[in-house]
């Protein structure tokens, strides 16, 4: 009997592993087209010096911070330098990010983009993304007009 369990057990185990190994290493959900540029540029670099990076197709990496809860048509990635993020916005309904994406690593290709802002558009902007995140806004908060640098994504790949 203690010979068989024996078998059982070992049979067990190199099933498991036979699984385990024919599982890929990580999975990775593939959005919009695919990735063409092999070198990444720092998100720091494109916050250094935005202006310099204006229509420029870029290529890159960072954990996803933050998801539109509404629609999944933008997600926040962390930058390289602590407390800096850029924002990844895509058109409505083209690519969807998951919520579950938030968390993950993020590898995005795109178009530095600016959008320039009235003081009054810029006030429109921020309550929105403040009442998607169920908070209160003060008009106030805003001063004058803003600039706001973002990343157009063509393609991304969120590990």
């Amino acid at each position: 009997m203690e010979r068989e369990m024996d078998k059982l057990f070992v049979t067990i185990i190199g099933l498991l592993f036979l699984l385990a190994s024919s599982l890929p290493a990580f999975a990775a959900d593939k959005y919009g087209k695919s990735i063409n540029l092999k070198e990444t540029t720092r998100i720091s670099e494109i916050e250094k010096n935005p202006k310099s990076f204006i229509g420029k197709k870029v290529l890159v990496r960072g954990i996803v911070v933050e998801v539109c809860a509404k629609r999944g048509c933008w997600l926040d990635i962390a930058s390289d330098t602590p407390f800096e993020k850029i924002q990844i916005k895509v058109t409505d309904g083209v690519i969807v990010f998951p919520m579950s994406a938030r968390g993950h690593n993020a590898l995005v290709e795109g178009v530095v983009e600016e959008l320039q802002l009235s003081k009054k558009d810029a006030i429109d902007y921020h309550r929105h993304k403040a009442e998607e995140k169920g908070l209160k806004f003060d008009d106030s908060s805003i001063t004058g007009p803003e600039n706001i640098y973002r990343i157009r994504a063509i393609g991304a790949v969120v590990e």
